[in-house]
């Protein structure tokens, strides 16, 4: 700690006699008093004291004094080092020189001559606490900083720890998707084990392009790349958007899950044919062919787990409840519609009628002995053929009830009145061929 010093400052000899006897009597030999005729001299020895490192807490001025008075001087004082208190002490300062002294210089107290003893001693005692209280408390306020500095620096620290592992995250959700880890139960992907597997409800989609192959034979290998990648980004929003996740990428073609309402997958198919269609307004030219989709729903019961080796693990749903919207998926070729869910789908919508069904036939899965019942969704059809789709689905129904009585001199006549009405619904195209052929083989 510096050594400390107190100035006294007086014309008079006599009063820093006076200052000096009560002030060593009152501070014991704890402090070095030095003492000032003038409001110069007083500033050439504050300013020796501190150039050999003393601390001065107090200046005590008279504000009488020649050429330099009081306040001026102990303005000049706060100007330089402001941490010092001062202390005016005097008979004869008028109202203007105290309060200069009070607004300029922060003058810590005015004591009156003649003074009282213990008036003195208590008021600089009063002063050497305030201004200790003060270092310390300026000490520790910078102790503080320094420790803020460093915390400061350590969060930077960690906020770039952080945004490096958020970019490994975000990286590593492109690859195995965050929804699955949930679904899994893991907080984070170190957590996969191989072979974990949990057993939930949850709608599965399948989309694929038609005649992918013959779209691609005429592109060299970037030009194949973009034109999936510009096809597969136009899709994946309708899919996020719905509530769902892309479980992985099979070439060109989609698999995607949807763990809430079988709505979700709905809205999602129908939101992609959607989709397409716009994109397809950019396809205009003989070298960028209109795009034709396939999409199969089915929801159940699937297995999620994690399949693979010791050197590579991957992420997978399975069950019949993929086997059967992949299927549907390829039905959608066989029947040339857009949009085919199954009866389990479709009894778990949360209101059926808003959207545009009819019944389509009951198709069976591979290695099971039941049928499924299965419907298209046309709402996202273009304009003239929902509409002629909505005008025919009565007789439409009628007729694929006569079709699976085995009525099917009816039911053909019941589908060529929809033909007539709608000359390219396949399905009636298809049911009435088929009609045909069991008549003749009757």
């Amino acid at each position: 700690m510096n050594q400390i010093a107190i100035i006294c400052v007086d014309d008079e000899p006599m009063i820093l006699d006076s200052l000096r006897i009560e002030l060593e009597d009152n501070l014991g030999d704890n402090f070095l008093i030095e003492f000032a005729q003038s409001g110069e001299e007083a500033l050439e020895v504050f300013m020796e004291l501190k150039e050999d490192n003393y601390e001065i807490p107090i200046v005590i001025a008279d504000y009488i004094m020649p050429e330099m008075k009081g306040d001026e001087l102990l303005q000049e004082i706060h100007s330089l080092y402001p941490e010092t208190l001062k202390i005016m002490l005097t008979g004869q300062a008028d109202v203007t020189g105290v309060g200069n002294a009070i607004n300029y210089a922060n003058l810590y107290r005015y004591i009156p001559k003649p003074w009282e003893s213990h008036d003195l001693k208590l008021t600089v005692k009063e002063a050497l606490n305030s201004y200790f209280r003060k270092q310390e408390i300026a000490k520790k306020n910078a102790e503080l900083e320094q420790i803020n500095m460093e915390l400061i620096k350590a969060n930077i620290d960690l906020q770039e720890s952080l945004h490096n592992e958020l970019q490994l995250t975000t990286a590593t959700t492109k690859f195995v998707p965050e929804q699955f880890l949930s679904l899994m139960g893991y907080k984070n992907i170190t957590d996969v084990n191989l072979g974990d597997s949990t057993q939930l409800k949850m709608s599965v989609l399948f989309a694929d392009i038609r005649n992918f192959t013959t779209l691609i034979e005429a592109m060299n290998s970037e030009d194949s790349i973009r034109f999936i990648n510009a096809y597969l980004s136009r899709m994946e929003p309708a899919i996020v958007e719905n509530n769902g996740f892309i479980d992985k990428y099979i070439g060109d073609a989609i698999m995607a899950l949807f763990p809430g309402k079988a709505d979700d997958a709905v809205e999602a198919g129908i939101s992609m044919l959607k989709l397409l269609t716009e994109y397809n307004k950019t396809r205009q030219r003989p070298d960028r062919q209109a795009l034709q989709i396939g999409i199969g729903i089915n929801t159940g019961n699937v297995v999620l787990g994690t399949v693979g080796g010791t050197q590579r693990i991957d992420g997978t749903v399975v069950g019949d409840t993929v086997n059967l919207a992949s299927r549907l998926e390829q039905l959608t070729k066989v029947y040339n519609v857009s949009l085919l869910v199954s009866n389990s789908t479709i009894q778990l919508l949360e209101n059926p009628l808003k959207y545009s069904l009819r019944l389509i036939d009951r198709a069976q899965v591979k290695g099971k002995a039941e049928m499924v019942t299965f419907f298209e969704v046309f709402d996202a059809d273009p304009p003239e053929i929902l509409e002629c789709k909505k005008i025919t689905k009565h007789q439409f129904e009628k007729a694929m009830v006569s079709y699976h009585q085995g009525e099917f001199n009816q039911a053909a006549q019941l589908f060529q009145d929809c033909l007539s009405k709608n000359p390219d619904d396949p399905v009636a195209k298809i049911y009435l061929e088929r009609c045909f052929q069991l008549m003749n083989n009757y």
